[in-house]
């Protein structure tokens, strides 16, 4: 078989299952899940894939809501990953429903051809992508270990062959002070929330000092129960991204002194803690990128490099895969310019036709990248090698 016709075939069979594909983007669409509550997500995705014939691990790498499918049984071993939680308040406003319904479509597709074209493929599902660090757990677990190669597409605004995924690490802060009446003894009390306010302003005067593609925001996530009580607890969740993780140590660092400061300001105590696992920059492998480029172009997608103006910033788990096997995490388009992600506009478009066209060409893309280092052992090395210079 000729990588033409191979190409054909897979492009086929997503169109023949193009129906069962937008219906599962859509289920998970209109039932959006918060990280590791995925639930209804995982059950969905693991039926549809044993009932087209795949042996499927549930709740895998002790996680309730991961999954692995594998196919093949000899041959260089290809990773599609599938996301699937949402976001509060705005659901799927990230459009994980379209990366699950095209790395599905992909891996049905890849999973069809595997023993023919003497290759295998694992349908890997990753919950809680949204600050939750599933892909970092499951590597800890051994999840990628086999793995040669990983892929995924996420949707937005523009046509872009990566994402500009930097490293970020979550911290809490919580400030602890002494209650008192705020009327009759406030002297006699200790102000959290103050400590906890003067920390946000110093992170604020920092930002004007930090380098331009480094992120600093946060919330307070606590401030007291009644006006009339002097806080004696108040609490802050900060994100701290920087363009690689060397960096982001050193600027995490400066935002901790910033909290810290805010403390001692105001009298109280305040405990600094990571709640999630880091996630590391993105490294996109050009290689296989350059195939994705070639494939997307034959649905009729043009792929370009992000520019100031197009450039989607952001962090993601999958930058810790791509530490560990060559991997892609392109951008595929499915709404105007002026709606990003992370809004309730972008929810809508996740569900429209456009969003649903991105399911399709998607999953045509992957399989057809797939088959492409299937068929070329030269590529997978080529791409090996450049993870190893990344890495040096």
């Amino acid at each position: 078989m000729t990588p033409q016709s191979v190409k054909q075939q897979l492009n086929a069979q997503v169109e023949q299952q193009s129906d069962c594909l937008i219906n599962v983007s859509h289920q998970i669409h209109q039932t959006p899940e918060l990280c590791y509550e995925e639930h209804a997500a995982h059950d969905l995705l693991c039926g549809t894939l044993e009932d087209a014939g795949l042996d499927v691990e549930r709740s895998a790498f002790n996680l309730d809501t991961a999954f692995v499918a594998r196919a093949g049984d000899s041959g260089p071993n290809i990773a599609v990953v599938c996301e699937y939680d949402a976001l509060p308040e705005i659901g799927h406003a990230c459009g994980h429903n379209i990366i699950a319904a095209a790395g599905l479509g992909a891996g049905l597709a890849a999973a069809n051809m595997a023993q023919e074209l003497n290759g295998r493929v694992s349908i890997i599902g990753t919950p809680a992508e949204e600050g939750g660090g599933g892909k970092c757990l499951m590597l800890e677990q051994g999840a990628f270990a086999e793995v040669d190669a990983a892929m995924m597409i996420h949707p937005a605004n523009y046509e872009l062959s990566r994402m500009n995924a930097i490293a970020v690490e979550q911290i809490t802060a919580t400030y602890t002070g002494c209650s008192a009446h705020a009327a009759a003894s406030p002297h006699k009390g200790r102000n959290a929330l103050d400590g906890a306010v003067l920390g946000y302003m110093n992170v604020a005067a920092l930002r004007q000092h930090i380098c331009p593609d480094e992120r600093v925001h946060g919330i307070f996530t606590h401030a007291g129960d009644k006006p009339n009580v002097v806080p004696h607890n108040a609490a802050s969740h900060w994100f701290v991204r920087s363009p690689k993780l060397d960096t982001l140590e050193e600027l995490r660092e400066r935002v901790v002194a910033c909290l810290k400061a805010g403390a001692t300001a105001a009298g109280v105590t305040v405990d600094c803690r990571r709640t999630a696992p880091i996630y590391a920059d993105m490294i996109d492998n050009q290689e296989i990128l350059h195939l994705y480029v070639d494939n997307a172009k034959a649905v009729g997608r043009v792929v370009c490099e992000p520019s100031f103006a197009t450039a989607v910033v952001g962090s993601t788990d999958m930058g810790n895969v791509s530490y560990a096997v060559p991997s892609i995490h392109p951008i595929i388009k499915v709404a105007p310019p002026e709606v990003t992600i992370h809004t309730p506009e972008f929810a809508v478009y996740a569900r429209s036709n456009q969003g649903d066209q991105a399911v399709l060409d998607g999953a045509k893309i992957m399989a057809m990248t797939i088959a492409d280092l299937w068929l070329d052992s030269t590529k997978l090395e080529q791409a090996k090698h450049e993870l190893l210079q990344s890495l040096q």
